[in-house]
């Protein structure tokens, strides 16, 4: 898995909190608005510096960001949950940085085919 600059600094900064006992609820609710809201803040600059580049690859991305934010939400939020809710929420953490990550890659990329056109 490639790992961007910017995906490093969230995942460390939440296995930072997770040190800290911050294991809440509330707290991954707080993870999902932090990471995403970073994501789509660091979207907006590569815009705002980049005029440039693809509005549709740009849009694509917001888009995704905001639906896995959605998803993400409606998994915390699921009042259904099977088995242990503590594997649950771990698999939750867990996911969120996966698919962060992803996303990071997916604006490395694009930032990268703009910065060599």
């Amino acid at each position: 898995m490639k790992t961007t600059i910017f995906a490093v600094l969230n995942v460390e900064f939440l296995k930072l909190k997770k040190m800290s006992g911050y294991h809440s609820l509330r707290g991954i609710k707080k993870d999902i608005e932090y990471v995403m809201g970073a994501f789509i803040e660091d979207c907006h600059v590569f815009s705002v510096i980049n005029p440039d580049a693809s509005d549709q690859k740009l849009l694509s991305l917001y888009e995704e960001a905001v639906d896995l934010y959605n998803n993400l939400m409606d998994k915390v939020n699921a009042k259904d949950i099977e088995g242990s809710k503590k594997a649950y929420f771990n698999g939750l953490r867990k996911e969120i940085l996966e698919k962060t990550d992803d996303l990071y890659t997916k604006l490395s990329d694009l930032v990268k085919d703009t910065v060599n056109k």
